[in-house]
């Protein structure tokens, strides 16, 4: 994985990391982790300057999230309902909670779309609530940039001062996803098994 990706950000420079981040965030299994900590190597190397891939890396992404955002506004909870209505156990949802949630977005979608962006595996998605709950776009551009610009960071800088290291973070950083991935997964098959409809 780590050797196309180093390759494409050699070539291709600030362009070639801002077409990687993109690519992650519209296809997630493309992980920023290696993306972001590759660009931070290549700035300890002299090749590139840190706060330029930075920039480059969480524009990219940005555009993905933006993408995303857009699609699930068109899509609307108004054309969502009957697939709820209709697959309500395998999306572990009812209308009712579909409800709730709009209103508790109503008060902490900032935190939630901030926050989100800094979570692996779940920072792609998080631009799909945002759409489909209406959030207005210049807040969801301010807080989803706060939260990519700090993944994005950390991300860099931690492949920067790891230097020949990488290895060893990139490893470190495939464990936490698995784990992330497999919480959730097993959140999800508890949620499908429990699930009844709100009364």
């Amino acid at each position: 994985m780590t050797g196309w990706v180093q390759q494409l950000i050699a070539d291709g420079g600030y362009l070639g990391l801002f077409l990687l981040m993109f690519g992650e965030t519209v296809f997630p299994p493309i992980p920023s982790e290696v993306i972001m900590s590759m660009a931070g190597l290549q700035a300890a190397k002299g090749t590139m300057l840190l706060p330029a891939a930075i920039l480059a890396g969480t524009a990219g992404a940005m555009l993905g999230n933006i993408v995303w955002y857009l699609a699930a506004r068109r899509l609307g909870l108004d054309r969502l309902r009957p697939l709820i209505e209709r697959h309500g156990r395998w999306l572990t949802m009812d209308w009712a909670e579909v409800d709730r949630g709009e209103r508790w977005f109503m008060r902490h979608g900032h935190l939630f779309v901030c926050i989100g962006r800094m979570l692996p595996t779940a920072r792609s998605l998080v631009s799909v609530p945002a759409g489909l709950m209406r959030m207005r776009f210049l807040p969801f551009l301010l807080w989803s940039s706060v939260g990519t610009l700090g993944w994005s960071t950390m991300l860099a800088v931690g492949g920067w001062v790891l230097g020949t290291r990488f290895a060893a973070m990139e490893a470190w950083l495939g464990v936490a996803s698995t784990v992330l991935l497999a919480v959730l997964g097993g959140f999800y098959i508890w949620r499908v098994l429990t699930w009844k409809p709100s009364r």
